[in-house]
């Protein structure tokens, strides 16, 4: 699935024991005070392992939100581009082509870069910037059409980096120090749905307007330690969960040779196949999510009906990109990838 995608057994295990008695409390931890002690060890311990694993500096502040990414597509611009102002945006999938939407709704927004000319098959090699933008925003990996731009573009002096990091976050090595701001909604390499991670340089906090709602304001949650109102609290504990999982597994330059190979698998066959093709241009292919496509969409029904009865769940591709999608983030097995091709293997014998 494209998300929310699968978690670690061993995290669902933990999970498991603790929906009923956690560490030992004899409560729950989806029943514990969101201001006792017990959940507030679990959220610093989840703060201190998200820290470890994607080197987060100092200056930086962790936030655990709600309302998922696409609050995020109002937040950012509401805190960080100021009245008059232009922010710009790489348009390059559907989440990225929301996130200027949103944008624009809210003051001035510029285009700097579009792949929306080949129906987001590629990631732009030229930028075109506006004067003195407040903000370049860029998302990182776009689900839907299979692309990702694994390299931070070059922004123009005085500017600020954004990224919504939602769909590989945790995948690979960012250097957060090139970033104001990072985002992430949790449910693909993560953790589950409900929680979004905001990764934000404590300087720009106090850029947003006071007027704002408080609850719109990154000061307001980094002061009161994502506490500002009941956080959700099951889904902070699972992003812990999952955190210690990827620590124990090496860390995120584990997974940055892991998800290469398993998306290579694919990759391999759909270079070689004659009846399947991939939908992203070479250099653009996304290592979370690969899309392909039949000669036609008929067979491409015929194809996610029968790999479904085959117990393969969730291939279906978004509706503005048709085909086929498979997922595979960081908890996604390897023999998957390969039952995967092998099923493929037999549906093209059949259907060539």
């Amino acid at each position: 699935s494209a998300g929310p995608g699968c978690l670690p057994d061993v995290v669902l295990e933990e999970a498991r024991e603790n929906i009923l008695d956690l560490n030992g409390t004899g409560i729950g931890i989806l029943e514990h005070s969101h201001r006792g002690k017990t959940f507030m060890d679990v959220l610093e311990d989840t703060e201190a392992r998200i820290r470890r694993v994607l080197s987060i500096p100092t200056d930086y502040s962790v936030l655990m939100l709600q309302g998922g990414a696409t609050m995020q597509f109002a937040m950012v611009p509401l805190n960080l581009r100021g009245a008059g102002e232009t922010a710009d945006y790489f348009v390059t999938g559907l989440w990225a082509q929301k996130a200027a939407k949103e944008a624009a709704l809210l003051g001035n927004m510029h285009v700097a870069a579009s792949s929306e000319d080949r129906n987001f098959s590629y990631i732009p090699k030229q930028y075109n910037y506006s004067e003195k933008p407040a903000y370049v925003h860029y998302t990182s990996n776009n689900t839907v059409f299979g692309i990702q731009q694994r390299e931070e573009p070059e922004i123009p002096v005085n500017s600020t980096l954004v990224c919504d990091a939602s769909s590989d976050i945790c995948s690979r090595p960012i250097d957060v120090s090139k970033y104001g701001l990072i985002y992430a909604g949790a449910q693909k390499n993560m953790g589950s749905a409900g929680v979004t991670i905001v990764i934000v340089r404590k300087d720009l906090l106090e850029r947003a307007p006071k007027n704002l709602p408080l609850m719109m304001q990154y000061r307001v949650h980094a002061k009161d330690g994502s506490m500002h109102n009941t956080p959700p609290t099951f889904a902070i504990y699972l992003v812990g969960l999952v955190m210690k999982w990827v620590e124990n597994q090496g860390g995120v330059d584990h997974f940055a040779k892991a998800t290469p190979h398993k998306s290579g698998i694919l990759y391999n066959f759909l270079d070689q196949s004659k009846l399947f093709r991939g939908l992203a241009d070479v250099d653009s292919r996304s290592h979370m999510n690969v899309t392909f496509k039949t000669m036609n969409e008929e067979q491409d029904d015929k194809f996610c009906k029968e790999a479904t009865a085959a117990g393969f769940d969730g291939l279906k591709g978004h509706r503005s990109a048709g085909g086929m999608r498979a997922s595979v983030y960081n908890a996604f097995p390897v023999a998957g990838v390969e039952q995967l091709v092998q099923f493929m293997k037999e549906f093209e014998r059949k259907n060539s």
